[in-house]
């Protein structure tokens, strides 16, 4: 008893007064790197550089080859992601794992986000009188640049990423955050076919007065002709849904916002579509916001690409 007492008072005093630190006691072993990455520069035809993130799995590819999810933002969600499937290939009791190759899409700078460049990549066309008003009443950077963005991952990164590896063009997914999520949307929208898999993660549904609205419309009639399988999830955060949060509720309340509804009331009419080739999912986490939902979203997007989901 007594040689308790005297170790739980030496970590109390070593809990209040840390001993000091000095620079012989650092070693520095140089930048942090995730085992089995690659990280490259690439150009694309029009000038622009993204900075591209590879991480292969271990386990061999299916005959048909690997499955891939597409991750945008990869600056900032690239590592979390990597990890998650670390910990995902150990295998969990009655869920299935298959390896996927994981391609991160970023941009040149040591900051998480490129506000600039992602605002023009990841957005359609707008008038600036359709967009909520920025701090310090700033002009929104220059925007409406998706297709120009999806042309270059359809015909200049995917065919430079097959070079490399092996993959199952039937088995494609791509990840999107908040204008990310608004681009996955638009790429499920308009091109269908060039992925299997999507993954909206709080999509900035209210960009340009909910110019979705029109969209969702269009897809909703089209989706029963598809021939082949899509399947949508969408994921929010709990706190997403309140009325005075986000750039939403700094927006006029206009027709289209009003017949819009908010996210999870666009995620109901979607799930509510009856269509043999379209599957649709929703995941909702509570007492989560636009910024902390991310790492869930991310887990819950490689459930969803592996098929894995506990629902």
């Amino acid at each position: 008893m007594s040689m308790f007492l005297v170790l739980f008072s030496v970590n109390l005093s070593y809990g209040s007064e840390p001993p000091a630190v000095t620079q012989a006691d650092v070693h520095s072993l140089g930048e942090f790197t995730l085992a089995q990455t690659e990280v490259f520069d690439f150009t694309s035809r029009r000038g622009s550089v993204y900075r591209i993130f590879i991480s292969e799995p271990k386990g061999p590819a299916s005959v048909d080859g690997y499955s891939v999810l597409y991750v945008l933002d990869a600056n900032a969600n690239f590592g979390t992601l990597v990890e998650a499937q670390r910990h995902q290939s150990r295998g969990r009791a009655g869920l299935k794992s298959t390896p996927v190759v994981l391609v991160g899409i970023g941009y040149p700078t040591e900051g998480p986000y490129d506000f600039k460049r992602r605002t023009y990549d990841l957005t359609t066309p707008a008038l600036p009188e359709n967009l909520p008003r920025r701090p310090g009443g700033r002009e929104w950077p220059k925007s409406g640049g998706a297709d120009e963005f999806l042309d270059f991952i359809q015909g200049e990164l995917k065919p430079h990423i097959e070079s490399r590896v092996r993959i199952d063009r039937s088995r494609q997914a791509i990840y999107g955050h908040s204008f990310g999520g608004l681009f996955v949307l638009h790429t499920l929208f308009s091109r269908p076919d060039a992925f299997q898999n999507y993954i909206a993660a709080s999509p900035s549904v209210w960009w340009n007065d909910y110019a979705t609205l029109k969209a969702e419309k269009q897809f909703s009639t089209s989706v029963v002709e598809f021939d082949s399988r899509k399947r949508l999830l969408i994921t929010l955060g709990e706190l997403e849904l309140t009325e005075d949060g986000g750039p939403a509720a700094l927006l006029a309340p206009t027709a289209a916002k009003k017949t819009f509804g908010n996210t999870k009331d666009f995620a109901e009419r979607l799930a509510s579509l009856e269509a043999e080739q379209f599957t649709f999912s929703y995941r909702e986490f509570p007492g989560e916001d636009h910024g902390s939902v991310v790492p869930f979203a991310l887990i819950e997007s490689l459930r969803f690409v592996l098929n894995t989901s506990a629902e």
